[in-house]
């Protein structure tokens, strides 16, 4: 037995069967396949539509539950002498419960309307590979030949680097959110069972660890409303860019210690929703580079509103860097950094430039089709 063993070791292994190499799709096939695969983000696009509605109604939903509890809490605060210790606790932890579900049905939100905002990009696209596929067909032009047009898949391509470095962006934020709110509701969670038990034995101090308690819970719920704003500012959908802009600017002056100029010139209108969103969140993006790399003591921020493009230039008086070297860094690391950012604005029809060397300050200038 042993001899056998021996002698199966000795032989060689069997051949393995060769692999089959895929058959090469016909351009025919290649596009038929592109229509199903277009029809098929459409029909994801209208059910996140269906979602987005029926998340938005959530939302209402819970804003008028959330308000209705802070009433509560507030005649509570005003006769807490005659308010049960049970009606305290069952008040208190319905609004950390009403405020959470809020703060995810909000994020909830942004989340579906970013990854249709997407798919409508991703989507627009296709459709525009597929009119030249198809003109080409319908001319004869399938075969393939040395003349015959290629199709640019550098908008795809740019999609797919851009979904990427959302996700990474949104595992930062989910590490944000682990760390600042969601540790902060937990200590929220400990101080009101520490009130509880005291409630019987030391009714004084009691009475102490619940104003504390009382502070907590507005400081708490102050990060959770600027983390929101961070992430979506309502009032980029109800008052406009315009309002949005001075207040997220004077929200980081006060942070930050930067002195900041807003100067808003051109005509006051409200612009495309995904012009203002992209505008937002470039100046924000700038801002921050700003403060984490900049070491700047002054940063002058001008929009100015045209018929047909929206100019916006961030100079900051800061240590500078190598352009080239810093977009090369942040394709690398896939991050929503400026490579990404020239890569947004571009597909929207815009233009991004910057100019910076070490020493002498950066002035980045970007615009964007208002049309």
């Amino acid at each position: 037995m042993g001899l056998r063993r021996l002698r199966s070791l000795e032989e060689p292994p069997p051949e393995k069967s060769p692999k089959k190499e895929p058959v090469p799709q016909t351009p025919a096939q290649i596009i038929e396949q592109t229509h199903v695969e277009a029809d098929q983000i459409q029909k994801e696009i209208k059910e996140i539509d269906v979602l987005i509605k029926q998340s938005s109604n959530e939302v209402e939903r819970l804003a008028q539950r959330n308000a209705q509890l802070t009433n509560k809490l507030r005649n509570m605060e005003a006769n807490i002498d005659t308010v049960p210790r049970q009606d305290i606790k069952e008040i208190y932890t319905a609004a950390q419960e009403a405020q959470m579900r809020l703060f995810m049905m909000r994020g909830q939100v942004e989340q579906l309307q970013s990854k249709q905002e997407v798919l409508q990009r991703f989507a627009g696209g296709l459709g525009r590979v597929l009119t030249i596929s198809d003109g080409l067909v319908s001319q004869g032009a399938s075969k393939s030949g040395p003349d015959m047009p290629r199709v640019n898949v550098g908008e795809a391509t740019g999609i797919i680097r851009i979904i990427d470095a959302q996700e990474n962006e949104r595992q930062h934020l989910a590490n944000q959110l682990h760390d600042g709110p969601a540790q902060s509701l937990t200590n929220l969670i400990l101080q009101a069972e520490i009130c509880e038990r005291l409630f019987d034995s030391d009714p004084l101090r009691a009475r102490s660890e619940l104003s504390e308690l009382k502070e907590a819970v507005t400081s708490t719920f102050q990060k959770v409303r600027e983390f929101i704003f961070d992430l979506r500012p309502m009032m980029l959908d109800d008052l406009g860019l315009n309002p949005t802009l001075k207040k997220s600017i004077e929200d980081y002056e006060q942070k930050t210690g930067i002195a900041c100029n807003l100067t808003i010139s051109g005509k006051d209108q409200r612009l495309p929703p995904h012009t203002e969103v992209t505008i937002f969140r470039a100046i924000q993006h700038l801002l921050t580079n700003v403060r984490q790399h900049a070491q700047a003591t002054h940063v002058q921020i001008a929009l100015s509103v045209h018929d047909d493009r929206a100019l916006v230039t961030v100079e900051d008086d800061g240590t500078g860097f190598n352009v080239n070297d810093a977009l090369s860094a942040a394709r690398q690391r896939k991050t929503i950094g400026l490579g990404s950012l020239q890569e947004r604005l571009e597909m929207l029809g815009g233009q991004l430039n910057i100019d910076s060397s070490p020493g002498k300050g950066t002035r980045v200038e970007f615009w964007v089709p208002t049309i």
